[in-house]
């Protein structure tokens, strides 16, 4: 999970593809009405988000049911947001990328979204309610580290607390601010919330 820019989709993909698992982007499933608003620079609103989020739960309830492995990127940004995700459920591992303001902001300068403007980056961080129930990945992190972090949560068990494992814990990079921890209410952290891994099949 987290906003636009976190890398979501970048390490929710090189994720999937190293523990043989499907990847579904919630990008990809916005009604057309969402992308056009958009793409015109209006921050969607709770209204919005609500058939999109319905439909991703959806998916997210049929990967577990089937017993398939999926990495599902979204941004899921409020706590409303991820409990109709199902997030919370047992076979569920919560990530969510980390980052300032600052940092996202420029990752966003060198990069074009193909509906989503840099502009509504504002907007991500002003409704962003950070979780304390998910593994923290700080976004300054290369890709494949984070992806080596998460599949080592998978393999110790951090899919549910119905599986034994331990209680996910903060990650920070190199020289980054905090050793870990929930970024303070007063800092907006930016974020990449949710690869929302639905464990199907062991690590290999």
């Amino acid at each position: 999970m987290g906003v636009c820019g976190s890398g979501k989709t970048t390490v929710g993909r090189l994720l999937a593809g190293e523990l043989g698992w499907i990847f579904r982007d919630g990008d990809d499933y916005h009604p057309p009405a969402n992308v056009a608003k958009m793409a015109a620079g209006v921050p969607l609103t709770d209204a919005d988000r609500q058939p999109w989020l319905r439909r991703l739960a959806k998916i997210l309830r049929r990967a577990l049911a089937a017993g398939e492995g999926m990495v599902l990127a979204c941004s899921a940004l409020r706590a409303a947001y991820r409990q109709l995700l199902g997030a919370d459920r047992p076979g569920v591992l919560l990530v969510y990328l980390r980052g300032s303001p600052q940092t996202i902001a420029g990752r966003l300068a060198m990069r074009r979204h193909r509906y989503m403007p840099a502009s509504l980056l504002d907007s991500q961080f002003a409704v962003l309610e950070e979780p304390g129930d998910a593994m923290v990945v700080d976004v300054e992190w290369p890709p494949a580290e984070i992806v080596r972090r998460i599949r080592a949560a998978v393999a110790d068990g951090w899919m549910s607390p119905a599986s034994g494992g331990g209680t996910p814990q903060p990650m920070s990079a190199p020289g980054s601010r905090r050793a870990g921890g929930p970024a303070p209410a007063s800092r907006p952290a930016a974020a990449a919330r949710r690869a929302a891994a639905a464990r199907g099949r062991q690590d290999p």
